[in-house]
């Protein structure tokens, strides 16, 4: 994380997909840039008439680009010892899916990635190995809040133009209801599929449209909770993807919940719902107890309604994988 951070921090011009162009107006010489912009759209911008100072900033951005390429920080280099340690990483189709999104600008305009690879994540920065059967799957969650103050001027995150960008197949799927907007995109004979959520207040509530990110969401109850104050995290593949996820407890307990709202056809989803929790919730309980308890008081301390589902799933887990103890 902090090496990613530093590649952040470094960005130059080298990181901008694109290419110099010279053209003659008028007898002159004009450099233009060509640049492609994640979603798969195209700027020109015009740099100027050349001279020295324009050759520079030419050369600038081949050195850039070949400084990228190099990996002079060394992050792929220590992705690929982390994946010799078997941490949970993210196959390609999925950190490709990902990757994008966060190319867009998806995870700087509020974005918080959600469900099993936010799980893997965070045993990540845990430094805790899951067990692999809670790891399994190719969906793709991304929660993000309706409305969100973020001074990014300019700043949109084109979530059904980027995944069209990537010439995988995306296409969204409709809904039961016809008059609603999709809000989940998937490929055609393949489990890959990317689900868009924003917090709801009923069951029933229907789809949302988030402008800025160019798509509709699907409203959950209980969402809000999860995704508040997410913290910064990596996907990892053959590189590390900067993404944000919810905070460790709060996943831990959310699951408790949810565990407790879904359809009784939903077994096997319940059950990796409550196998998740009990990892987390163990791992609190041994490490930062202090911390599970309060967590836990303010869990419960927003209503009856929060408190007997917390309760449920808690007995749920203890029930079915063994005993974790909140302590008093």
């Amino acid at each position: 994380m902090e090496r990613l951070g530093v590649r952040e921090a470094q960005r130059s011009i080298g990181s901008l997909d694109g290419t110099f162009v010279t053209k003659t107006i008028s007898g002159k010489e004009y450099l233009y840039f060509y640049h492609y912009t994640p979603g798969g759209g195209r700027r020109t911008i015009c740099v100027g008439q050349k001279s020295p100072i324009i050759d520079e900033l030419v050369a600038q951005h081949q050195e850039g680009r070949r400084d990228d390429r190099e990996d002079p920080i060394g992050i792929r280099e220590l992705c690929a010892q982390l994946k010799a340690g078997r941490i949970a990483v993210a196959d390609l189709p999925v950190a490709r899916v990902i990757r994008e999104l966060a190319a867009c600008s998806v995870f700087q305009v509020g974005g918080v990635l959600v469900g099993t690879h936010a799980f893997g994540c965070l045993g990540n920065l845990l430094g805790v190995r899951w067990d692999e059967t809670t790891l399994g799957t190719q969906d793709i969650d991304s929660a993000a809040e309706r409305n969100v103050s973020i001074a990014v001027p300019d700043v949109i995150a084109d979530i059904p133009k980027t995944l069209e960008s990537l010439a995988m197949g995306f296409f969204p799927i409709p809904q039961l209801n016809r008059k609603h907007p999709s809000t989940s995109f998937t490929i055609r004979k393949s489990p890959l599929r990317v689900d868009l959520l924003t917090p709801g207040h009923r069951e029933d509530e229907p789809p949302v449209y988030i402008n800025r990110l160019k798509a509709a969401a699907q409203p959950l109850r209980y969402l809000d909770y999860l995704i508040q104050d997410p913290i910064p995290g990596a996907v990892i593949n053959g590189d590390a993807i900067p993404v944000l996820v919810p905070q460790p407890l709060r996943f831990g307990l959310h699951k408790l919940i949810v565990s407790q709202v879904r359809e009784v056809t939903a077994g096997a989803k319940v059950h990796k719902d409550l196998y998740q929790a009990y990892q987390i919730l163990s791992f609190f309980r041994e490490h930062h107890p202090i911390e599970l308890k309060n967590g836990w008081k303010e869990l419960i301390g927003r209503g009856r309604e929060w408190q007997k589902r917390a309760e449920a799933g808690l007995t749920a887990v203890n029930r079915t994988f063994g005993v974790v103890d909140v302590p008093a």
